[in-house]
C-alpha cells in the first residue's frame, strides 16, 4: 500500500485509481442549477465519488444544489460527500450548540441521512477542543456523520487536537484540507505535513490550480478570469510564478498534457495526500480535469517541478 493509499483510508475514504475531489465552491455562485447538475453528473460519469462542500459556500446554495443533484439522481451510496461548518453565518464558530445546529442544517440541506466526512472550517480558539469534539463525537454515535476532518488548521493544533481526542475517548481528525500547489507549498510542507505524518492521516489539497494561474490562462495581471471565485489568480503573476509556469510548460509538453493536469498529478505525487480538490464551473472544465486522473509524472519531471516551486 503507497503512501496516498494509507492517507485514504484514515479518512474513511477508500483507495482509488480516481483520486480527484470536486469543490462545491463555485456552486450556486459561478455556477447556476443547470452547470451544477451538468458538472456533477460529467464528474459523476468519469468516475469522480468525492464532492466536497461548506455550508456557507452561497450561503448554503451549494449544499441545496448538490442535494438536489445526489437526489434526482439516486446516486447517494455512490457519492462521498463532505462537508465544512464553522462559518455560516447561521451557526458560525464550533460551540456544541452549533456544530450539532450546523450539521443537522447540511444534512437537511443536502437531502440524506448522514455525512460521510464532517470539516471543522477553521480553527476557533475561543471554544475548547473538547467542546467541539465530544459534539461531533455525539453525532458519530448517532451515525449522522461517519468521520472528522479539520480545515485549515496548524500542525500543532492538530497535534493538540489528538492528545486531548485520546485522553478523553473523542472522535480524532482522520484528515486535514488545506490548500497545496506548485504556488502555495512552505506552510503545509514547513508546518502541516510533519504533524500529518505523524498522525498517520491525509490531506485534502484544496486550491491545487492556485485559483486557476497554474493552468496558463492568467499571465498578466490585468487577464480578467470568467468568476470572481478565481481572482487571487493575478497574485501569481510575477517571476516566481513564470519560473514555475515555464517549467510547466516544459512538463506538459513531455507528457503531451496541459499545464493544470500536470500540476494536479504533482499534488497527487504528495505522500499524505489523498486528493486534489478542484474548481470545475461547468461540464467542459470538469472534462479538462479528469482528463488528469490517471497522469503520472516521470521522476525527473517532478524533480523539475519541485526545484522551480521552491
Amino acid at each position: 500500500m503507497t503512501p496516498n493509499d494509507d492517507a485514504s483510508s484514515s479518512a474513511g475514504f477508500p483507495p482509488a485509481r480516481f483520486r480527484l475531489a470536486i469543490d462545491g465552491n463555485v456552486f450556486g455562485w459561478a455556477s447556476g442549477v443547470s452547470a451544477t447538475a451538468e458538472a456533477l453528473d460529467a464528474f459523476h460519469a468519469a468516475g469522480g465519488r468525492l464532492i466536497s462542500t461548506a455550508d456557507h459556500y452561497a450561503g448554503g446554495r451549494s449544499e441545496v444544489m448538490i442535494g438536489n443533484w445526489v437526489h434526482s439522481r439516486k446516486v447517494r451510496s455512490r457519492v462521498f460527500l463532505a462537508t465544512k461548518i464553522g462559518r455560516h453565518p447561521d451557526a458560525p464558530g464550533l460551540s456544541a450548540r452549533g456544530i450539532i445546529s450546523a450539521a443537522e442544517a447540511c444534512l437537511e440541506r443536502l437531502q440524506t441521512d448522514h455525512l460521510d466526512l464532517l470539516s471543522f472550517d477553521g480553527d476557533h480558539p475561543q471554544t475548547p477542543l473538547e467542546e467541539s469534539l465530544e459534539a461531533a463525537g455525539t453525532l458519530i454515535e448517532s451515525g449522522k456523520i461517519r468521520a472528522l476532518a479539520a480545515s485549515s488548521y496548524s500542525g500543532a493544533r492538530l497535534m493538540q487536537a489528538r492528545q486531548i481526542a485520546d485522553e478523553k475517548a473523542l472522535p480524532r481528525f482522520r484528515a486535514v484540507f488545506s490548500p497545496y500547489s506548485l504556488m502555495a507549498r512552505r506552510p503545509v510542507e514547513n508546518d502541516l505535513l510533519p504533524a500529518i505524518r505523524s498522525l498517520k492521516i491525509g490531506i485534502f489539497a484544496r486550491l491545487p490550480l492556485a485559483n486557476g494561474f497554474l493552468t496558463g490562462e492568467y499571465r498578466v495581471r490585468t487577464d480578467a478570469p470568467e468568476s470572481i471565485m478565481f481572482t487571487d489568480a493575478s497574485k501569481h503573476v510575477g517571476r516566481d510564478g513564470f519560473r514555475v509556469l515555464k517549467a510547466l510548460e516544459l512538463v506538459a509538453a513531455e507528457q503531451n498534457a496541459s499545464l493544470g493536469a500536470c500540476a494536479l498529478a504533482w499534488v497527487r505525487s504528495k505522500p499524505s495526500v489523498i486528493a486534489p480538490v478542484v474548481r470545475a464551473a461547468s461540464a467542459e472544465q470538469v472534462a479538462e480535469l479528469v482528463a488528469s486522473a490517471d497522469l503520472v509524472l516521470e521522476p525527473h519531471q517532478l524533480a523539475a517541478l519541485d526545484r522551480a516551486s521552491e
